[in-house]
């Protein structure tokens, strides 16, 4: 079977990092074309990453007319994924966007529409739900370990690590700062692992209380202090339908120690979980209390050198497999509507002071 041919629109940062490199891992895809605004970065891929004949664009309109490209990677600013993938979805592509789905809901239903309406793939980039830990716990959830989960803390605190390159300080292009960069990740970790996605009200503060100072220890250096216009932490309390909460927990700078990001903390009827040490589950069993850590190290032999696939290769296998029909979805849009609703109402009951409930 010949590989699917594949375009990707966006050479920044993330398409670097993370989607090109998976994309040549599986084997399964051709990288056939590059766009981006800015002419050098499409041309760099395309000779890094591209076929002998690859094709470079400096807007994307141009490339969604070649009826060779089957399907699309949308790693652009936050602000453009949702015209970019509706536009894709329309020419026939199916897509992979990266996270967060878009800068609002509206944004969002767009592109689950666009995907229902020409019957093509559409997934988020949420990578770390193909981690090892987080398989695992999804089984032990699945499989009601756990029992009911009613509370949750959804973990993304960095104590200095803002990102200074790219437009992430800039709230028009991204939408926000903490919360919708990195707390997106943790909020779809702890949904999922709920699997629970019927929130009934929100509420939520956002701070600039930091990003005004200099000297700042940064790992990323001191960043500019003008163009800091996003929160530099941000925080939320969920009430779900049927009574189960979540808190959300975001910074890029913060003045604490329990530093943890894209993580989740579960609290079931039968046992919790989290991810403060690696993954632990406790419990009480036979009337006594328990703490479960497994051991997802592949030692032990000394020639060995297999393991695993990556989160981000497996990530991208599922998405493949689903465009062959080979598979299902491990991260579907309707669920990443979901956290795309949720963190606008936290960012809606920042600004208004009051609770946002979903179903007004």
């Amino acid at each position: 079977m010949a590989n699917l041919k594949a375009g990707i629109i966006g050479c920044g940062g993330i398409a670097n990092g993370k989607q090109m490199p998976s994309v040549k891992k599986t084997g399964l895809v051709d990288l056939a074309a590059f766009c981006d605004i800015v002419p050098e970065k499409a041309e760099k891929a395309a000779k890094e990453y591209g076929t002998k004949d690859a094709k470079t664009y400096g807007d994307y309109r141009e490339l969604l007319k070649d009826s060779s490209i089957e399907i699309v990677y949308v790693c652009t600013p936050n602000r453009s994924h949702s015209e970019i993938t509706v536009a894709a979805l329309n020419a026939g592509k199916h897509v992979m966007c990266e996270k967060p789905m878009a800068i609002n809901s509206a944004e969002a239903k767009k592109m689950v529409d666009a995907a229902k309406a020409n019957n093509k793939v559409l997934t988020i980039g949420y990578q770390n739900r193909f981690r090892s830990d987080s398989r695992y716990l999804k089984a032990e959830c699945r499989n009601g370990v756990l029992g009911e989960i009613y509370m949750a803390k959804a973990r993304a605190i960095r104590r200095r690590a803002v990102p200074t390159w790219g437009v992430f300080l800039n709230e028009y292009e991204q939408g926000g700062g903490p919360l919708i960069d990195i707390g997106t990740h943790a909020l779809d970790l702890t949904l999922w692992m709920m699997d629970n996605y019927k929130p009934k009200y929100a509420v939520g503060t956002t701070y600039h209380k930091l990003n005004s100072q200099k000297n700042t220890g940064n790992i990323w250096g001191d960043w500019n202090t003008e163009e800091f216009t996003v929160e530099d932490s941000a925080f939320g309390f969920v009430v779900m339908e049927n009574g189960a909460t979540i808190l959300l927990e975001s910074s890029w700078a913060l003045n604490s120690l329990e530093n943890l990001e894209a993580a989740t903390i579960l609290c079931g009827t039968q046992a919790g979980a989290d991810m403060l040490d690696g993954l632990r589950i406790n419990g009480v069993k036979n009337g006594n209390q328990y703490v479960l850590k497994p051991d997802f190290n592949a030692g032990g032999v000394a020639f060995f050198e297999g393991g695993e696939q990556k989160p981000e290769v497996l990530e991208q296998l599922s998405f493949i497999n689903a465009v062959l029909g080979k598979g299902e979805l491990t991260v579907t849009p309707e669920q990443a509507l979901v956290v795309t609703q949720i963190l606008e109402a936290i960012y809606e009951s920042a600004s208004t002071g009051k609770p946002v409930y979903f179903n007004d």
